[in-house]
């Protein structure tokens, strides 16, 4: 049998999962496919199955924030199939009020880890997880660092010569200093 291409695995799922893709778009050499938080385990436990595609190593699963968009958290996971060297990234987005999603380790146990990263420093919960807990913060930590609900520096320093950071001071001319 041929080897299968990109264009025939997204056929497929366009075909099986329908309106469950919300977009599918290509960024550089990856694709990827825009999906409803309710069917990620269900697509990516397809594309596992599936014998001709095969994707099964989960290479990444990661937690997104995106805070001026209309639904501002998500996940993004990308996955390969070592048999026919593809790849494909998924993105499954949602609002503050419902941060939580279903554990792909039923499908990938390597996203145990992965998927406790992501409630480490982002607070998504992942239903059906079998050890659910912080990872690399201490416990008793009340926030998720990775959040953009922060500013990124600290606006009562009074110590910092902005100059010293590549950053022009206040009412710098370019023209003036020019000869």
């Amino acid at each position: 049998m041929e080897k299968p291409t990109l264009e025939n695995v997204l056929a497929e799922l366009q075909q099986h999962f329908g309106s469950n893709i919300l977009a599918v778009e290509q960024d550089y050499d990856f694709h990827t496919v825009h999906i409803s938080k309710q069917h990620i385990v269900t697509m990516l436990r397809y594309l596992y199955d599936h014998d001709t595609f095969r994707f099964q190593y989960l290479t990444t699963a990661c937690g997104l924030h995106y805070p001026d968009a209309e639904r501002p958290f998500g996940m993004m996971y990308q996955v390969h199939s070592l048999t026919t060297n593809l790849r494909l990234r998924f993105k499954a987005f949602t609002t503050a009020s419902d941060l939580e999603f279903d554990t792909l380790t039923t499908v990938f146990p390597a996203a145990n880890w992965m998927e406790r990263e992501a409630f480490d420093f982002f607070g998504f919960h992942f239903k059906g997880h079998p050890n659910l807990k912080r990872i690399l913060n201490v416990e008793d930590m009340d926030y998720h660092p990775l959040r953009k609900e922060y500013p990124i520096e600290d606006a009562t320093r009074y110590d910092k010569d902005d100059t010293l950071f590549g950053r022009r001071p206040a009412g710098y001319d370019r023209k003036r200093l020019q000869p």
